[in-house]
């Protein structure tokens, strides 16, 4: 008897959720076809991770953003529609991207 059985018998009245959900991560920021397009620069001898060529709204990028520097922990801003991360975190960024389903090019070395 596992637990399932165990809570049946105490809640007989209870109907358990359908617990099958798809897979798919949903989210509330536009995809595009195009592919983000992320580089690596180094401006005043520091290096900086630069995403570009998002073509959606601004405020679905200004919360890419916020959430890319938080799962980072790294600081960054927002500027001239680009996303800049201080730090190299090329590979990191573009996994967390392709994650929540976009297409990464990876530009530079």
């Amino acid at each position: 008897m596992d637990l399932r059985d165990q809570l049946q018998q105490l809640f007989p009245d209870h109907k358990p959720e359908d617990d099958s959900k798809d897979d798919k991560v949903e989210s509330d920021i536009w995809l595009q076809e195009e592919p983000i397009l992320c580089k690596y620069e180094k401006r005043k001898g520091k290096p900086t991770t630069i995403l570009d060529g998002y073509n959606g709204a601004t405020e679905d990028f200004k919360k890419l953003a916020k959430e890319l520097k938080s799962k980072l922990s790294v600081g960054g801003s927002f500027k001239d529609d680009k996303i800049i991360i201080q730090g190299d975190y090329r590979d990191k960024i573009m996994d967390i991207l392709k994650a929540k389903g976009f297409k990464v090019k990876r530009v530079g070395g």
